[in-house]
């Protein structure tokens, strides 16, 4: 699809008011510990693609020594991160065709985005697509319906996870680990929220996973 010049500002204007990007440059959720994950597993010479990377606040710790774009709809956080990471940038709508050829990215990384996606397996397709063979997909997202979020729903509340109304998505952590093998092989989950007992207990305590993938 070609996205017009109206069509960027209506889509970016929208990503702005309801994921409140434009007043959240410069923040990350567990950035130092993503951050210092997340590049542990990528390792360096990669040809690496952060999709919804905003302004690279949390990108900037693998950016060293890989060749990094970054994707997102917000233009002014693509500008930021141009400026100051010196990354390609590219416009990226993620409820369509990812607008890059097939076998293209070493590692594909998806931070606090999949929860967003009313269509995520839409979006795990195209990235196993531009994907190389035997490529990465590297990323976290919260995981719902832990003990706290049981007890909520059973007060008769809706699940807001973090307070962040726009999530889309609740993964218990079982169908997390399934949507994951379904297009990748998983190598590596990190329990980020939960404390002892949620790596102990991921299914009850767990609350956020971080992910080191291989495609199929």
């Amino acid at each position: 699809m070609n996205v017009d010049k109206g069509q960027k500002s209506l889509l970016a204007g929208f990503y702005r008011s309801h994921h409140l990007a434009g007043d959240r440059l410069d923040q990350s959720f567990l950035e130092k510990e993503r951050g210092s994950l997340f590049s542990e597993w990528i390792g360096t010479g990669k040809k690496v693609l952060d999709l919804g990377g905003r302004d690279g606040t949390l990108t900037k710790y693998f950016v060293a020594r890989n060749d990094v774009t970054i994707g997102d709809i917000d233009p002014n956080a693509l500008e930021s991160a141009h400026v100051n990471l010196g990354v390609d940038t590219e416009f990226v709508n993620l409820n369509d065709t990812l607008p890059f050829n097939s076998g293209t990215f070493d590692t594909v990384v998806m931070a606090e985005v999949l929860e967003h996606l009313p269509y995520p397996r839409i979006t795990l397709g195209e990235i196993t697509r531009i994907l190389r063979p035997g490529g990465q997909f590297v990323g976290n997202f919260p995981i719902a319906y832990h003990l706290k979020d049981r007890y909520r729903v059973l007060r008769g509340k809706k699940l807001v996870m973090a307070g962040d109304k726009t999530h889309l998505q609740f993964f218990t952590y079982d169908e997390a680990l399934e949507l994951l093998g379904d297009f990748f092989d998983i190598d590596n989950i990190e329990i980020l929220k939960g404390g002892r007992a949620g790596k102990r207990y991921p299914r009850l305590f767990a609350r956020n996973i971080a992910f080191n993938c291989t495609k199929k």
